[in-house]
């Protein structure tokens, strides 16, 4: 059962654009000292310690380790915490899980940067893949920009909404915190008035690059009880972070793209390798010549049965995959990230409309048109030798994966024109 838990200690540097007294260890030193005297406690009372940054800011791997000279975790558990800049948040998650779950008593929180000695938008800009994922050299802002950008023409906010976010956080610093790196009162008038950084995000809307540390004790309610007179207790917690909306991304790409597409591909491998192979030996038997003989077309006979019933094992094919590729998302997110099984389905259905499940449909027919027909024809074109069976077999598959690309990315074209 999990365990009530509070905070009996704080402590902070006071934080600024730049420390040039102190290194990153010895701000974190001066966290944790003024946390263990607010509560009047000791290292030796500390049960755990969590640490966290954006460690590729500062270029330091290892921080639980590094950090040791300035949290004093020596012989002490240790966990690292970086989820980029939602980090202070999931250092408090983490510290509070520690003592809820009954696995520690008392737990040290350490979260700092010293981003006097790093370069924001360079780590941001090269932290990704250089071919596959780095598309733009922009660091946070543009692409943050882009998505408040986005939310303001889908849900109707605005920049004002934004500014309140700013007024309050800025007040908040200057009437309770002593150590904030800017304590000035501002109205959303202000906010509005400063100069844009990345439309819509202003000046005012930005946090600045500090130098600092902050250290918070989290502890269980009899171990708290004895510490503080009157604990803060935390009364829940919760975050967004992109795990949950993982499955917002395999619904509409197994659905939308990641389905028919491979599901045209595998048919393009065995079915069409399989007519083409067909058809071809067919030729060289001289099979087609007497189908001819009979008044028959061999189009009739041998190319048409083949195009409808691509076009109708395809669809059952592409809907069959529809529902392997969301179940064996659901099947990796309750596995390796902890995604419950049922917030999955919420998840997916909340997102994944008819709309999408059709379009993916739609697509199949059309990419079974294209194989049935190039591999129907590369059969019908072989020359009366096995060898060229081969050859077309081999062309066949090849033709239709390039076909089935490019009749996709016309499909992307056209819904996208069409908004759909």
């Amino acid at each position: 059962m999990i365990r009530r838990v509070g905070i009996v200690g704080f402590g902070q540097t006071h934080h600024r654009s730049r420390n040039t007294e102190c290194s990153g260890q010895e701000l974190i030193a001066i966290a944790v000292r003024r946390a263990l005297e607010s509560a009047e406690l000791s290292m030796a009372n500390i049960d755990a310690i969590v640490v966290g940054n954006m460690d590729h800011f500062e270029s330091i791997n290892n921080v639980d380790m590094w950090s040791v000279d300035g949290s004093g975790g020596y012989m002490k558990p240790i966990m690292k915490v970086t989820t980029g800049g939602t980090t202070g948040s999931a250092i408090g998650h983490a510290g509070f899980y520690h003592a809820a779950s009954g696995l520690f008593d008392t737990v040290l929180v350490i979260g700092w940067e010293q981003n006097s000695e790093s370069d924001t938008t360079a780590a941001i800009s090269t932290c990704f893949d250089p071919v596959t994922e780095r598309e733009f050299t922009a660091g946070a802002i543009g692409p943050l920009a882009a998505q408040y950008t986005a939310y303001m023409n889908k849900y109707g906010a605005t920049e004002e909404d934004a500014a309140l976010v700013s007024v309050r956080d800025h007040n908040n610093a200057a009437s309770y915190n002593p150590y904030a790196h800017l304590r000035q009162t501002i109205a959303v008038g202000d906010v509005m008035k400063s100069a844009y950084v990345s439309y819509p995000i202003k000046l005012l809307d930005m946090c600045p690059r500090s130098d600092g540390a902050c250290a918070v004790i989290f502890a269980e309610e009899d171990r708290a009880r004895k510490i503080v007179d009157r604990p803060a207790w935390i009364l829940g917690v919760g975050d967004c972070h992109i795990l949950v909306h993982l499955a917002d991304g395999i619904g509409l790409a197994v659905c939308r793209e990641l389905s028919p597409i491979l599901g045209s591909v595998l048919v393009a491998g065995r079915s069409g390798a399989a007519f083409t192979a067909q058809i071809g030996t067919m030729k060289v038997e001289e099979e087609i010549d007497a189908i001819s003989t009979l008044g028959l077309s061999p189009l009739q006979v041998l190319v048409l049965p083949r195009l409808v019933a691509l076009m109708v094992a395809l669809p059952l094919l592409v809907f069959v995959g529809d529902v392997a590729g969301i179940a064996g998302g659901m099947l990796i997110g309750t596995w390796q990230l902890d995604i419950a099984p049922q917030v999955f389905i919420d998840r997916v259905h909340g997102v994944l409309t008819m709309q999408h499940v059709v379009v993916g449909l739609a697509k199949a027919p059309v990419f079974a048109v294209f194989i049935a027909l190039i591999a129907c024809r590369m059969g019908l074109v072989v020359a009366r030798d096995a060898r060229s069976i081969g050859e077309n077999t081999t062309s066949t598959v090849v033709q239709c994966i390039v076909a089935v690309i490019v009749l996709d990315a016309m499909f992307a074209v056209a819904l996208q024109h069409l908004g759909i």
